[in-house]
């Protein structure tokens, strides 16, 4: 079987499914994409893993789990979405210890979440890819497909809280002073968007 690698899109909440994100992952050297349904905590830890700059006052799971791996000299060389059944998907982490490989079973989203701490390739099987992934070109054609229709609900950004808040018209002293209540109230979501305008503030 064909492996295919993909990488992180983006995280999306999800208004069909409460409490549900949709983890969304690209192919690598083509265009469809795969949504895969976590839950808050996952997002936020592949988030914090994401944003590199963001560091939480303690460890969380995630965390822990990359420092307990190196600490005992475990490496995730990479992990593999592997099966889709009824809508879940089953992924392996590929580690290795002394030279030896190792096959670890894991929910999708710990997998992913571990990959971004070690900054491991993402591989799907191509049969998964067809059955499940798709084109953004296919998802806006309107034609009325149910499948269409739920893909364009699933990854509508969420339109509440601090998505409408325009961040572009904050002073650089203010981003700094929400930048770190949001890491100390532990709303990493939020600080990622501010760290994104900083960051624009810095190339412009």
């Amino acid at each position: 079987m064909v492996l295919v690698e993909m990488i992180i899109k983006g995280i999306s909440y999800s208004q069909g499914q409460s409490g549900a994100y949709a983890l969304i992952l690209l192919e690598a050297n083509g265009d469809r994409n795969l949504p895969i349904i976590i839950g808050a905590f996952e997002a936020q830890s592949i988030a914090i893993g994401l944003e590199k700059e963001i560091n939480p006052p303690r460890p969380i799971t995630h965390d822990l789990m990359h420092s307990c791996f190196v600490r005992y000299g475990i490496t995730v060389k990479q992990i593999i979405i592997h099966k889709l059944v009824d809508g879940v998907f089953y992924s392996s982490l590929i580690c290795v210890r002394d030279k030896i490989e190792e096959i670890i079973d894991a929910r999708t989203s710990d997998a992913v979440a571990l990959s971004v701490r070690y900054n491991a390739p993402i591989f799907t099987y191509e049969n998964i890819l067809k059955k499940a992934g798709f084109t953004s070109e296919k998802s806006n054609q309107g034609n009325g497909n149910k499948d269409d229709q739920w893909i364009k609900n699933f990854i509508k950004e969420q339109t509440s809280g601090d998505k409408e808040r325009d961040f572009s018209k904050i002073s650089i002293k203010d981003l700094k002073a929400l930048l770190k209540k949001f890491v100390k109230d532990e709303d990493y979501e939020s600080a990622a968007k501010v760290r994104d305008e900083l960051s624009k503030r810095k190339e412009g």
